[in-house]
C-alpha cells in the first residue's frame, strides 16, 4: 500500500524518527486491515510546542507525549474507504499527529526501553486515535487499545528492550 507520511521537524535531530515513522506508521494501517492509500501528517516538536498545540486545539494547558488529530469520526474496525480519497491524490486524508520527541526521550529513559521504542508506540498510538479507539476511560476500549498497540509493535520486532 503507497501510504504517504508526511512529516516535519521543529526539533533538530528528528531524521532517525521520522525514518521509523515511515515503516511504523504503514505497518500500523496494514494491522489494523486499512485498505485504501493514506495520508498522515506527522509533526515532532518538544515539550513546549507540543504545550502549545494542546492549548491552541484543545484548550488544555500542558505539555503531553502525542496529539492526534483524525479527519473522520470513526469507531474501532471501521475504515475510511475509497470514496474519501482526496479526488487530486487518490489518497485519504486520515489526519494528523505531533510528537513532542523530548518527552518521547525522557519515557522512554523513565520506561526502560528507550527513544526509539518510545517514538514508535507514540505514533502506533496516534494511529490507532485516527482510526476511532479512545482511552478516555480505564476500561475495554482502553485494554483493546493496549492490545493492539503491543500486537503492532511486536509485529515490526520493536520490543521494550529498545
Amino acid at each position: 500500500m503507497n501510504h504517504q507520511i508526511l512529516i516535519e521537524s521543529e526539533v533538530d535531530g528528528a531524521e532517525p524518527y521520522a525514518q521509523l515513522l515511515r515503516q511504523v506508521i504503514p505497518a500500523a494501517l496494514e494491522a489494523e486491515g486499512v485498505e485504501v492509500p493514506c495520508e498522515v501528517d506527522v509533526l515532532f516538536t518538544d515539550d513546549r510546542g507540543i504545550h502549545t498545540v494542546n492549548l491552541e486545539q484543545r484548550g488544555v494547558d500542558d505539555p503531553t507525549d502525542v496529539l492526534s488529530f483524525p479527519m473522520f469520526d470513526l469507531t474501532p474496525g471501521e475504515h475510511p474507504g475509497e470514496e474519501d480519497a482526496d479526488p487530486g491524490t487518490g489518497l485519504v486524508p486520515l489526519g494528523d499527529m505531533v510528537i513532542s520527541l523530548e518527552r518521547a526521550k525522557a519515557q522512554g529513559e523513565e520506561f526502560g526501553h528507550g527513544p526509539r521504542r518510545e517514538t514508535a508506540y507514540l505514533a502506533v498510538h496516534s494511529v490507532l486515535h485516527l482510526l476511532g479507539y479512545d482511552h478516555l476511560d480505564e476500561g475495554p476500549m482502553k485494554q483493546q487499545m493496549r492490545a493492539r498497540e503491543e500486537d503492532i509493535l511486536s509485529r515490526l520486532g520493536i520490543t521494550r528492550e529498545e
